[in-house]
């Protein structure tokens, strides 16, 4: 597989993310920095990466969550300084989905062999 095809989510990984977060963003969902002026950017939902592929994050369930436009915009782009809290309040909705997450399997590692199987 080639390595920009582990970076991506695919249909079914993107599948039960949308089904395991409930279909709604997670910032959304506890009211998260609600300051959107365009209401039509928190109906469109996308699968956000906590790593990002830039960064090497792979497209695994345990990498991705639900974020409208407007929370992924903000998180993607930092430019109202809210990234780092944002990845604090994402990583905290990983935890809480799975005991054994780890920040180091969301990389890809091409001499680790261990992840992808």
């Amino acid at each position: 597989m080639a390595k920009k095809n582990l970076k991506q989510f695919n249909d079914e990984t993107k599948e039960k993310i949308w089904y395991r977060d409930g279909q709604q963003c997670i910032f959304c969902k506890i009211g998260y920095h609600m300051k959107c002026n365009e209401p039509w950017s928190y109906e469109m939902k996308d699968i956000m990466h906590y790593i990002n592929k830039s960064q090497g994050g792979l497209g695994i369930e345990q990498n991705g969550a639900v974020g409208c436009r407007y929370h992924h915009g903000l998180l993607d782009n930092g430019n109202k300084g809210l990234r780092e809290e944002m990845l604090e309040i994402f990583k905290k909705h990983l935890r809480q989905q799975y005991q054994d997450w780890d920040e180091k399997k969301l990389v890809y590692d091409k001499w680790n062999f261990l992840n992808f199987g």
